[in-house]
């Protein structure tokens, strides 16, 4: 007489059909994550980086002090920021890391009567210490700093760096607020390239803050766009700054 084999009590014909659906329960399960990984619109990116909309108060003193070492002090950020598109979408993701890992200073010239002159300033990050701040639905993107320390070298060559070499000053006709067009030199990945950083300034209580931004090719610098499986990741960046600096002399 045929048997029916039973296991835990349940039959074994009807054993392999729950165990069927389960693996389709999962797989389902597996591929929708992998939608919400890839394909999810819910993702998004910090606004760029600039100057405070509320400064604190300046003493008069500050005012028209100007002139004199500055240098950077706490609060001060630094990053970058790429497009990437993820396989079956049309619209871009902005990337967007930071780190409060920055160095640096600023030498200011003259006086409130014949007008002030920046005749130096140089910024240095600390590239080890990025860490990606935008989000997106189901992925966690600081994987993503793993894989530029990898791209960048970041173990051979752990900083950027930025030296003004000319900068002309321009008010912007919004308070204190004075535009900036500084020309200098950026050091990423071993290499050195001439760029144009385009920023503002203003007292924000005793400090002065400097934010802005430089676009950049990673090629220029001999970095290839990282390579992250259905995501394609542009080669042009933004490196954005906010710093803040105290007067020192």
């Amino acid at each position: 007489m045929p048997t029916l084999l039973l296991v835990a009590g349940v039959p074994m014909k009807r054993r392999l059909m729950i165990g069927g659906a389960a693996l389709a329960l999962l797989a389902a399960l597996a591929g929708g994550g992998a939608y919400v990984y890839f394909f999810s619109g819910l993702r998004t990116s910090p606004t760029q980086l600039g100057l405070s909309s509320r400064p604190e108060p300046s003493s008069s003193t500050v005012s028209t002090a100007i002139a004199g070492t500055w240098t950077v002090t706490t609060g001060s950020l630094a990053g970058y920021r790429v497009k990437e598109l993820f396989v079956g979408e049309t619209s871009k993701h902005e990337a967007v890391a930071r780190t409060s890992a920055v160095s640096g200073g600023m030498t200011v010239a003259g006086d409130a009567t014949s007008g002030f002159m920046v005749t130096h300033i140089s910024i240095t990050a600390d590239l080890t210490q990025l860490h990606s701040v935008d989000s997106v639905a189901g992925r966690d993107v600081t994987q993503r700093d793993g894989v530029v320390f990898r791209q960048l070298d970041l173990s051979s060559f752990p900083t950027a760096s930025f030296t003004a070499t000319s900068v002309s000053v321009a008010p912007t006709g919004t308070g204190s607020k004075v535009s900036l067009q500084i020309a200098g030199n950026l050091s990423l990945h071993g290499v050195t390239k001439p760029v144009t950083a385009t920023a503002q300034a203003q007292l924000n209580g005793d400090k002065l803050e400097v934010a802005g931004s430089v676009i950049a090719d990673m090629s220029d610098f001999g970095v290839s766009p990282p390579h992250v499986p259905f995501v394609a990741v542009d080669s042009q960046l933004t490196i954005e700054f906010d710093v803040f600096l105290t007067k020192t002399a």
